[in-house]
């Protein structure tokens, strides 16, 4: 039984005016889909609340506070960007949910400033005295005795004043352009000889200085760049009089699409890389304390809106908590470490690796990262690939990948050794695109297959194929996989990867990969489902089928895991499940414009968010029907008309009884999470679980982390 205690941001929430929810029949009521864009600044709430909780440790929080800013500051860069693009082009069609997108907008900012609020609470009141307890001190400069003022200022003059360059606006000095997301100190003077008043602007040098400055070599006392340069603004202007300053920061669009008419896709996206640091602003940070006179005249030069300023109390950009929180040392204020463990199929009695291949052939294998080691799965699966004199072929798709990643320069060695290669390298995957254009360039010149798909779609599919020579025919070997092949998020993501021999569903992948490499027309393939032509309608069509076996005497059920739930299509179709009995259970890490708990339309779902130790990553789709064994599903799509119609997904069945029992456990632990599991309620807000009884909440994080341990024989934790 769980109970759910109202904090008072909770209660706050509470306050939150929902629109009323009908009582049924019109699936197409406005009044049953929640806003997309809100939704997701619901999600990010609940980033907010894991900085809050006093239950997280200590730099943990620091962590999650700046995960939250840097979460808005994409977010802004790419979905209010665009809400943005259509107020411009004059677009007030509204959403599903009712809203127009100035509507949508407004709303984004009166919910933004509210949370910023919340923020700026959490680290003054309680991320910095609780530091400060434990030797990590963040001071402004009024908090520092002479002696360190005087430390600072030789640091200034010796290592901080080098960097910078004021920029005054005036005569033949126009506004100087600013870089999105770079901090700034604004600042009015005034020349005392003539009188003249002018602004200028000072970068905060934070890409190549620390954002915050110790006070001496080696100690853990801290001073924010951006005081130490106020405090020093007369060095940078000398003899002029300093009327006032105050911090702004400049967010801009930083998306682009490319032309379906592009003749080279490489070309094309390397010059909308360009354009990008162009892009029009879409927000404006403001330090509180900004005086009015100051603020009017920055807007003015920006040529921003008054809703596009946004004021903000406390330190701007506190996406720089990342130097906090990785200081060395101070373990007892972090999570206890984990070290992913080698599938235990995957390893020989003497703990060494087993040949692979003849692992695979002897039955599907699942791993589940970040408890499941990459390194020992994946890259050695590629390893002994290279290496295999019988592997005539290697296929790979790349949406992001590290680059300390050794996938793509195994592949470059599969080509030097004679082996087919070929790299499907999605150049458009947002913000990796210029990583990505760099490995297609090192994969091609060492005579690697790079192939950059269509401008119109991304290649978010998540495969491996491997071509293998075996008596006088071929094998071939599968990786299905739920996330990039990324060797550093495969350490903080939850994912999947599926490793098969099934020669329907190989042929099937082998069939998606000549598609996006060759001249043709997609046709349906034997098990899988692929977008855009193929995902949604087989979702549908299995829903369908599960409403149809339903019976009260003999309850069907749909289970779905994913990181949103966006799709109007998808959304009826579970409206018309819990319509017809079946019960819904959805675990939506983000995004869910589904309203649960509305009479007579979806009173039989519920919704359950994980936000926690990691990102909960991988998506499955799980029918229960009582005439048959399970259908469940992983892949790369999420149910959004971007995964559905503007991308190619992988969608493929699980049928090894004993790895679809897995998927199903780590399905059925997600919806029992308790410890960092936010239910949704009909009215919008989501309601953190706490256990009624007072005992220690359940984790699936620490639940499949003690689970992996003991199967390695190696304690939680160990190193």
């Amino acid at each position: 039984m769980i109970r759910v205690p109202m904090s008072s941001p909770e209660i706050a929430r509470t306050r939150r005016q929902a629109p009323a929810a009908p009582a049924g029949g019109d699936l197409d009521d406005r009044a049953l889909y929640f806003n997309r864009e809100l939704s997701w600044v619901e999600f990010n709430e609940r980033v907010l609340e894991l900085a809050e909780d006093p239950g997280v440790p200590l730099l943990e929080r620091a962590k999650f506070a700046a995960i939250y800013t840097s979460n808005l500051d994409e977010f802004f860069m790419v979905r209010v960007a665009g809400l943005q693009e259509q107020v411009d082009a004059g677009v007030s069609r509204s959403g599903p949910d009712g809203r127009t997108p100035s509507e949508t907008i407004d709303g984004i900012r009166e919910r933004v400033g509210a949370l910023g609020e919340r923020l700026c609470s959490c680290l003054e009141r309680q991320l910095r005295p609780a530091l400060g307890e434990h030797g990590i001190r963040l001071l402004s400069w009024d908090d520092l005795g002479e002696s360190e003022r005087a430390a600072l200022s030789e640091r200034f003059h010796r290592q901080i004043f080098p960097v910078l360059t004021p920029l005054a606006v005036g005569v033949g000095r126009p506004f100087p352009y600013i870089s999105n997301l770079s901090l700034s100190l604004a600042v009015r003077l005034r020349d005392p000889v003539n009188g003249q008043r002018t602004f200028a602007r000072v970068k905060v040098p934070k890409e190549v200085l620390p954002r915050f400055v110790a006070v001496a070599e080696g100690e853990t006392t801290f001073v924010p760049l951006e005081e130490v340069i106020a405090e020093h603004l007369s060095v940078l202007f000398p003899g002029m009089e300093i009327l006032d300053h105050s911090m702004f920061r400049v967010t801009r669009d930083a998306d682009f699409t490319v032309s379906d008419e592009a003749d080279d896709l490489l070309e094309a996206v390397e010059a909308e890389l360009r354009r990008r640091r162009f892009g029009e602003i879409v927000r404006v940070e403001v330090g509180a304390g900004m005086p009015e006179a100051l603020r009017d005249e920055l807007a003015s030069a920006l040529g921003v809106e008054a809703r596009e300023v946004y004021e903000v109390q406390g330190p701007l950009d506190l996406n720089d908590l990342w130097q906090i929180v990785e200081l060395p040392g101070f373990g007892e204020l972090r999570e206890a470490p984990w070290t992913p463990v080698t599938q235990p199929r995957l390893r020989s009695e003497e703990g060494n690796g087993v040949d692979f291949f003849a692992a695979m052939r002897a039955g599907d294998i699942l791993v589940h990262h970040p408890y499941d080691s990459f390194s020992s799965s994946v890259e050695r699966f590629v390893d002994q690939a290279v290496a295999d004199p019988d592997v005539l072929a290697i296929k790979q798709t790349v949406y992001r990948t590290s680059d300390d990643s050794p996938l793509v320069p195994a592949l470059i060695r599969a080509s030097e050794q004679g082996k087919q290669a070929v790299c499907l390298v999605e150049l458009k995957a947002r913000f990796d695109e210029r990583a990505n254009i760099q490995w297609a360039r090192a994969l091609e010149e060492a005579g690697v297959h790079v192939v950059y798909g269509h401008p119109g779609l991304k290649i978010h599919a998540k495969c491996l194929l491997i071509v293998r020579r075996e008596g006088d025919g071929v094998r071939h070997y599968l990786h299905i996989g739920t996330g990039n092949y990324h060797t550093k998020t495969a350490r903080l993501y939850t994912d999947f990867g599926l490793f098969t021999t099934d020669p329907e569903l190989a042929a099937d992948v082998a069939d998606m990969f000549n598609f996006l490499t060759g001249y043709a027309r997609p046709r349906r393939y034997r098990k899988v489902l692929v977008a855009p032509n193929f995902l949604r309608d087989g979702v549908l069509a299995e829903i369908e089928r599960t409403i149809a076996a339903h019976t009260p005497e003999s309850p069907a059920r749909i289970a779905l895991k994913m990181n949103a739930l966006v799709d109007r299509e998808c959304i009826k179709a579970l409206y018309r499940a819990s319509q017809a009995g079946v019960r819904v259970d959805l675990n939506v890490r983000g995004i869910c414009c589904l309203r649960p708990g509305v009479p007579g339309v979806s009173e039989n779902v519920r919704v359950v968010s994980v936000v926690g130790r990691f990102l909960e990553h991988s998506r499955i789709f799980a029918f229960e029907r009582p005439d048959s064994d399970p259908v469940v599903l992983i892949g790369s799509a999420d149910l959004m008309p971007r995964n559905l119609d503007d991308r190619v997904e992988l969608v493929a069945p699980v049928e090894d009884p004993r790895v679809r029992d897995e998927v199903l456990a780590v399905l059925e632990r997600s919806l029992a999470d308790e410890a960092n599991a936010w239910d949704l309620q009909a009215d919008g807000r989501w309601r953190r679980r706490v256990p009624a009884d007072g005992r220690a909440p359940r984790s699936v994080h620490r639940e499949f982390m003690a689970l992996h341990a003991e199967r390695a024989g190696s304690p939680v934790g160990a190193a």
